[in-house]
């Protein structure tokens, strides 16, 4: 691991984690496309049941190929540890389900994917874990809702849909004044833009399905343990501090350190609700996060001759892409992703509800879907699908009014995209 935290970051996104087969000698890392493994001994099987040893004993609870990728993105956001799992969603739901108790608090920011919103505001509440909303560009208004029920902070590096970049040293020196963990959205800007473990997250999630495996083609979510916190300063979390009826009143924290979150996640949340990622799926997005650096900034690279032209245009009112010289946010972009703005932007359009699903029903290459960080252009209309069960106040808090069009630009030719995007516009 010293090793890895050497190499440049293109390096790990190609060889962390993975060496070759020491059977075959098949340098791609292979497809274990197994539900179970052979123990070598009645006492290697006790050692891995008892959490004595690591190894492989049921692919829901671990796997070769989900092992390397797991390392792979625990080496590329600087992490201790990593859990991959079946989406983004399950990596919510298993991060909250390690740490939360029935009437439990966290806070979320306003500016979130609508399909956090939904979990977070109905889902979670089935659990008895009650969501408080905060605005990310008002500290003090984060600050109003930590209570002594509070658990921990959570928010998006790059919020989607609009892109806006949050302040995570902000926003991480108020979890560290309270007490609490941050959690960090990293889907949008993928550690290839931006880390948010070196700016004070403790937690980092991702759903796999979007830019990391970045082809469209698979799921996954991943967990990412920075090491960072201190589950035992005080009692909060119970799972992590105190004797775990599971293991023989193993405390999990005292005995995995600065990696118990992710072992927890595993051997508590994974093992009992069993969102498992597929081998395959596993191996199809780590074959993706090669590329990964390429793609970023190209997507980034395209995005933003895309963002031009349509600030540029006389039936769009505005344009939310920080890679903007004239966006409010161009400035946090200088100090968190200098690197680019990722793919994802909005835009108005004159018109809007109704221009706005003319729009994407018209255009021709940018295909109109629901996702996000695929090496195709997406388009779709927010108000519409994505954020249309929330309230027309929901909506505009999450960057998502009915005149809003959401971008996810791919990586073809940009003048392509551009002429697409003329004769739908043409047409409104």
């Amino acid at each position: 691991m010293s090793e890895e935290k050497k190499q440049g970051f293109d390096t790990l996104a190609i060889h962390s984690g993975a060496e070759p087969d020491p059977t075959t000698g098949a340098r791609v890392t292979p497809i274990y496309q197994t539900s179970s493994f052979v123990f070598d001994d009645a006492d290697h099987a006790a050692s891995l049941f008892g959490l004595q040893a690591f190894g492989n004993i049921y692919t829901r609870i671990t796997n070769p190929t989900t092992s390397v990728l797991e390392q792979r993105v625990a080496a590329l956001e600087g992490g201790t540890a990593a859990l991959a799992v079946a989406s983004g969603h399950a990596a919510q739901q298993l991060v909250f389900h390690t740490m939360m108790a029935p009437g439990d608090e966290f806070i979320a920011a306003k500016q979130l994917y609508g399909g956090s919103i939904n979990q977070f505001n109905h889902s979670f509440k089935q659990f008895g874990w009650n969501v408080k909303w905060a605005d990310t560009t008002d500290i003090d208004s984060i600050k109003a809702e930590v209570t002594e029920k509070t658990k921990a902070i959570f928010v998006e590096s790059l919020a989607n849909p609009g892109g806006r970049i949050t302040d995570i040293e902000a926003i991480s020196a108020v979890a560290k004044e309270a007490g609490l963990p941050l959690i960090v959205d990293n889907t949008m800007a993928t550690p290839a833009l931006f880390q948010p473990i070196k700016h004070g997250a403790d937690i980092v999630i991702h759903s796999l399905t979007k830019f990391m495996g970045g082809h469209g083609n698979s799921m996954g979510g991943v967990i990412v343990d920075a090491g960072t916190f201190d589950w035992s300063a005080t009692d909060k979390y119970p799972l992590l501090s105190q004797p775990c009826p599971s293991y023989q009143g193993m405390v999990l924290h005292e005995v995995f350190g600065g990696m118990a979150f992710a072992i927890a996640c595993r051997v508590l949340g994974l093992r009992d609700l069993g969102a498992a990622i597929s081998p395959f799926n596993a191996f199809l997005i780590l074959t993706g996060i090669e590329t990964l650096p390429l793609r970023m900034q190209k997507h980034s690279e395209n995005a933003l001759a895309v963002a031009q032209y349509l600030q540029a245009h006389p039936k769009v009112t505005w344009v939310n892409y920080a890679g903007l010289e004239s966006d409010s946010h161009h400035g946090m972009l200088q100090k968190y992703c200098p690197k680019g703005a990722g793919a994802v932007f909005t835009f108005g359009v004159k018109g809007g509800y109704e221009a706005g699903e003319k729009i994407v029903s018209g255009v021709k290459l940018f295909s109109h879907l629901a996702n996000i960080g695929d090496t195709r252009s997406l388009i779709i209309h927010p108000a519409s699908t994505t954020h249309r069960q929330l309230t027309d106040e929901q909506r505009a808090a999450a960057g998502a009014s009915s005149d809003v069009v959401r971008l996810s630009v791919g990586i073809e030719d940009s003048a392509d995209l551009i002429s697409d995007l003329e004769q739908a516009l043409a047409a409104v």
